[in-house]
């Protein structure tokens, strides 16, 4: 159960009253059957929503254009485009538009245009499409961890900049699973009730035979 804390004092009176809504829904649910999550109801997890999903592998791709974020999780893919700058009005989109430079042996990813329906965690903390997020990843214990420390900035939502951390453990051999959220209600464990699932398979009316 994800019940936020609303005594935060960088919470804009509009989030703290999302929040609060939010926490209602929890508690009414109960431990088991509480309010679920956007990547239990088949939504990507945003930015920089995706940075919790530690039970989920990701793998990372390098090309001399762009790195991509391979999210094992519903066979997301996260773009970063590299070198380049922003457009000039980026839509709004589940992960936005990240671009990305080195700095030495660190991987800035610059990224906005981050759309409101996703929030930015599990506790449903909502954001403006203003939001801002950079994101530094960098090895460490010499190069068996993939830190990611980042700064999330929108000026809407909170009353300052805010920052947090990550960190990914490097496991070997581990295969790219099929993990598909609308065909196997895979977090079916979690208790979700199916009619919450934003984005189940079609289904005709009438059998074609």
């Amino acid at each position: 159960m994800f019940v936020a804390d609303l005594s935060n004092p960088i919470l804009l009176p509009w989030v703290k009253e999302a929040l609060r809504k939010a926490n209602v829904a929890a508690l009414m649910g109960g431990a088991m059957r509480s309010q679920p999550t956007s990547v239990s109801r088949c939504r990507p997890a945003g930015v920089p929503g995706a940075l919790l999903l530690r039970l989920n592998p990701m793998y990372v791709v390098q090309t001399p254009k762009e790195v991509l974020f391979l999210y094992q999780s519903d066979h997301q893919v996260r773009h970063i485009y590299m070198d380049v700058p922003h457009s000039q009005n980026a839509p709004p989109s589940w992960y936005g538009e990240s671009v990305g430079r080195y700095e030495d042996d660190t991987l800035v990813i610059d990224t906005v245009g981050l759309t409101t329906k996703a929030p930015v965690d599990f506790y449903f903390t909502p954001h403006t499409d203003k939001m801002h997020v950079v994101e530094r990843y960098h090895l460490v214990d010499n190069g068996r961890t993939l830190e990611v420390n980042f700064t999330v900035d929108d000026p809407g939502a909170f009353t300052m900049p805010w920052s947090a951390s990550q960190r990914y453990q490097k496991v070997a051999n581990t295969p790219l699973e099929e993990y598909a959220c609308a065909e196997g209600l895979a977090n079916a464990s979690l208790a979700v009730d199916p009619a919450q699932i934003q984005n189940p398979i079609p289904r005709a009316d009438i059998p074609d035979f």
